[in-house]
């Protein structure tokens, strides 16, 4: 890493050694994320940022909403995914086939395959990963439609719930799950990184939180997810790495692309 200011622009024509991936390490050795880092002879880590603590069916009870009133989620991650069918296993609620999903990315969509019968009929995501492409998809289908929208305690989006608001539609925000910062200090210490990847905005408060006097200097920041894009511009940071895209449907994609046109450069 190199100090702020016009050196960074330096730091960004050197080659790339190492990147941080804020998720767990993929169980699979056919990962293409180490495909990715044998092609372009760079050292790929995994560290995740965040934990997810699930929300008991009996603590969710407590919210009293009734799962089987709606007749259509909203899901912007594949935890969120998760954590519903979790409580709704629990609760041995069993959801009805006739459930419609609206998710922000086809990945997260497809996720669904290991919960349901997945059919195009009643799946429906953003084209490109952003909030706007997932409003249009859900304006066109949003007729007579109740909505859940299952999130975290400590992190509801905004700006789904205001454009649900504003659009006069009928839904719940249940929490089902929490998610808490990990202890990065010990971990980070001894780690210097040419590129961090987040893939959440707790991701990035989860950094801050550990780090408060955490500068840039030089780290190149790649950001999957206009929420988490967001999260990473607000926190005053320089985002060099963004997905999905049209062109880069995914961080790999994107890592892809950014390593390809730094080597061209050379």
């Amino acid at each position: 890493m190199v100090k702020q200011g016009k050196k960074i622009v330096a730091a960004e024509t050197k080659g790339v050694k190492k990147i941080l991936i804020t998720q767990p390490k993929p169980e699979s050795p056919k990962s293409p994320y180490f495909e990715l880092a044998r092609k372009h002879s760079v050292e790929m880590d995994f560290m995740p940022f965040i934990q997810l603590d699930p929300i008991s069916s009996k603590e969710f009870r407590k919210q009293k909403i009734d799962i089987a009133a709606f007749s259509a989620v909203i899901f912007m991650s594949k935890n969120a995914i998760d954590h519903f069918f979790r409580v709704c296993e629990e609760m041995k609620h069993n959801v009805s086939q006739e459930t419609k999903y609206f998710c922000t990315s086809e990945s997260v969509a497809l996720y669904l395959q290991k919960f349901i019968l997945y059919r195009k009929r009643k799946v429906f995501f953003s084209i490109d990963g952003t909030n706007k492409g997932l409003f249009y998809v859900i304006n066109k289908h949003k007729e007579n439609e109740k909505f859940i929208y299952p999130c975290s305690e400590n992190q509801q989006d905004n700006e789904i719930v205001a454009w649900l608001k504003d659009h006069a539609c009928e839904y719940v925000t249940p929490y089902m799950y929490r998610t808490i910062s990990c202890d990065l200090k010990s971990r980070l210490s001894s780690h210097d990184f040419d590129v961090i990847c987040f893939f959440t905005p707790s991701g990035v408060k989860s950094l801050l939180e550990n780090f408060p006097t955490f500068k840039q200097n030089g780290t190149l920041i790649g950001a999957f997810g206009g929420n988490t894009s967001k999260a990473v511009e607000d926190a005053g940071l320089n985002l060099h790495i963004k997905a999905p895209e049209p062109q880069v449907p995914s961080m790999v994609a994107a890592l892809e692309k950014f390593l390809s046109e730094r080597t061209k450069s050379k």
